[in-house]
């Protein structure tokens, strides 16, 4: 599969340095924004700028041009709220439709999902745990995945929470008192790596395939926010003892590592590189 034009669909706070880094390998690359301010920083960059929003039916100039590319990056958040849960898989419909417009030329298909959707089993959990919607807490997010992997050349990558630079998890918790939620391990990547596995799709691409995309180490939430606010100075908050053992899942990313033989540059979010 030559991939030569990568188009990013929501080029934000993971998108846009993924789109740097395609660019500094020689990538002809299109990024879409909903915010018409950031169109000459995306020009400046390099980046072929759209316009283009989905609510949930496309808005915006270009959209077919858009999508004459050989690899479509597909990031936009799944917001909900008051549109409802049906929202979101509305938006990735509507692309899947424009897919079909394009004729014979599809490109390659990277869906970013979430690790959301896999429920409390209290266990280590992998990418066949959540298949249907009825096996998920967030049904809607798998529905979306069905529509994507529905198109035959296209790949589910279910991220953990994207941490790292300025998203720091202590700032979020600074202060609180009487967390009960501090035993639990937490399911993280860093952007860094997160750039570096969707660039290793590219270049290994396995249509068909769904992968959790999480460090491989899951420390205690007790442990992030204690380490984060000492390093920057947050009020660390304090811990209490839930009535019950608070529910979790640890996400495993095995099938990663063993599918593309990845070797992440932050496998413990304890050493994740933040910068205020």
């Amino acid at each position: 599969m030559n991939i030569n034009t990568i188009s990013i669909l929501g080029c934000g706070w993971l998108g846009f340095p993924l789109a740097e880094a395609l660019l500094d390998k020689g990538h002809v690359v299109k990024g879409s924004t909903t915010s018409p301010e950031k169109l000459p920083i995306f020009w400046k960059r390099g980046i072929k700028p759209y316009a283009l929003r989905f609510s949930p039916e496309p808005e915006g100039d270009d959209l077919l041009d858009f999508l004459d590319t050989d690899a479509l990056i597909i990031d936009i958040p799944p917001k909900a709220g008051q549109q409802g849960d049906q929202f979101h898989p509305q938006q990735i419909q509507a692309v899947a439709d424009a897919l079909q417009q394009t004729g014979a030329k599809r490109p390659y298909t990277i869906y970013v999902s979430s690790t959301s959707i896999y429920p409390d089993l209290n266990r280590e959990v992998v990418e066949e745990d959540v298949i249907t919607p009825e096996q998920s807490i967030s049904p809607a997010f798998v529905e979306a995945e069905q529509i994507i992997l529905a198109l035959g050349n296209s790949t589910v990558l279910r991220f953990g929470g994207l941490l790292g630079y300025n998203r720091l998890p202590g700032r979020y918790v600074a202060g609180k008192q009487g967390l009960t939620t501090g035993s639990i391990p937490v399911n993280y990547i860093h952007r860094d790596d997160g750039v570096r596995i969707i660039e290793a799709f590219l270049t290994q691409p396995q249509p068909g395939q769904t992968f959790n995309v999480v460090a491989p180490e899951h420390p205690t939430r007790e442990a992030i926010y204690r380490r984060n606010c000492e390093a920057f100075g947050y009020e660390t908050p304090t811990f209490a003892e839930p009535a019950e053992p608070a529910p979790f899942k640890m996400v495993s990313s095995a099938k990663l590592i063993k599918t593309l033989g990845y070797s992440f540059q932050y496998a413990d979010p304890l050493a994740f590189y933040y910068a205020l």
